[in-house]
């Protein structure tokens, strides 16, 4: 009688041990796909981040089209350092290209010194325990900004010859611009430097909080 009580109770107690292995194993597959779709929100992200930089770096290295440095005024380099006259339009056409490299899609907008980018992993999560997610995809956004680090300082000297031959129009003075950190720069409309140089000393970029 024992031996045979013992049986039955071996016989309840083994569906109950395969309903508990079986839980485990859909609670670690379910995880896995957790962990698959956290990866892939990640690559979203990292997409997002380097197209929404690569827009907001496209615009700040352009200025508009036909703009010559050499003979703007002072209150023209005052519009130049306030990020007025980027010609933000092309930055954009950046971010399609970089969240590509990613193996991804993105949308990008801008307004004023700031770029927004929308982006879709075209990989998925990958089939699952969880219904859906093999047509899941990654989806982030990333908003980079163009920050002005200078303004304009006093003229300085004069650096021309003391009696420059009569042109019959007056040569630009040279400007001096003054940035965060303590750095001046001299820019002398004779000589200018590219302007994608001078943007990278005039302007950061970074990825808005």
């Amino acid at each position: 009688m024992i031996a045979q009580k013992r049986l039955r109770d071996r016989g309840q107690a083994f569906p109950i041990y395969v309903l508990v292995v079986a839980g485990l194993l859909f609670a670690a597959l379910a995880f896995f796909a957790v962990g698959q779709a956290s990866v892939t929100r990640s690559n979203a992200q990292g997409a997002a981040d380097a197209a929404a930089l690569a827009a907001a770096r496209e615009a700040r290295d352009n200025l508009v089209p036909g703009l010559d440095l050499a003979v703007l005024k002072p209150e023209d380099w005052e519009d130049v350092l306030d990020g007025g006259r980027l010609f933000l339009a092309k930055g954009c056409g950046a971010a399609p290209g970089f969240a590509a490299k990613n193996d991804a899609t993105a949308q990008c907008t801008w307004e004023a010194l700031s770029f927004t980018v929308e982006v879709t992993t075209k990989g998925t999560v990958g089939e699952s325990v969880i219904p859906g997610t093999d047509s899941m995809h990654g989806t982030a956004n990333a908003t980079a900004v163009i920050e002005p680090r200078c303004y304009l300082g006093s003229l300085a000297p004069p650096t021309r010859p003391a009696d420059p031959p009569d042109t019959g129009s007056e040569e630009p003075a040279p400007i001096k611009i003054r940035c965060k950190g303590g750095k001046d720069i001299d820019f002398d409309p004779l000589k200018p430097n590219p302007w994608r140089t001078l943007a990278r000393a005039l302007f950061d970029v970074r990825l808005a909080d």
